[in-house]
């Protein structure tokens, strides 16, 4: 499972870190390619801007905060859903939003799961643990569309 890859998608450094450790205390082997803000999403899933030439692989899971700079996670869904090359791939909201516009709005526009982030670090890594089991080893994801 390890050549499997995970997008973080997470502006803030904190809570990048906190994921990153959460990831780790849960044993979670699979590397983690972290991005600050939607454009950088987009461009990693699609081979453009930084990433344009670049070889990158196709996550397993994505993990997508919502209130992003530039593009905001909403908007990297759409574009995610709306694309064949991306359009299956699992994406679980990890936010600290609270708003039910958002959860609409997420689950509206095709995320698979929607995740408020708790405050405790214990909770937190149980989530983790939670999400590594059921999207990394129980789930099958659907064929690439490379």
């Amino acid at each position: 499972m390890k050549n499997k890859v995970i997008l973080l998608v997470e502006d803030d450094e904190d809570h990048a870190e906190l994921t990153l450790m959460a990831l780790k205390e849960s044993n979670v082997l699979n590397d983690v390619v972290v991005v600050r803000d939607g454009v950088q999403a987009l461009d990693y899933l699609f081979g453009t801007g930084a990433y344009a030439g670049i070889e990158t692989r196709v996550p397993q899971l994505i993990l997508l905060d919502l209130k992003l700079p530039k593009v905001d996670g909403i908007e990297v869904l759409r574009t995610l859903r709306a694309s064949e090359k991306t359009k299956f791939l699992p994406v679980v909201i990890l936010t600290s939003s609270t708003e039910e516009r958002d959860i609409l709005n997420g689950y509206n526009f095709g995320a698979n799961s929607y995740i408020r982030k708790p405050v405790d670090f214990d909770k937190f890594t149980d989530a983790v643990k939670r999400l590594d089991l059921y999207w990394l080893v129980l789930n099958e994801s659907a064929p690439s569309r490379e």
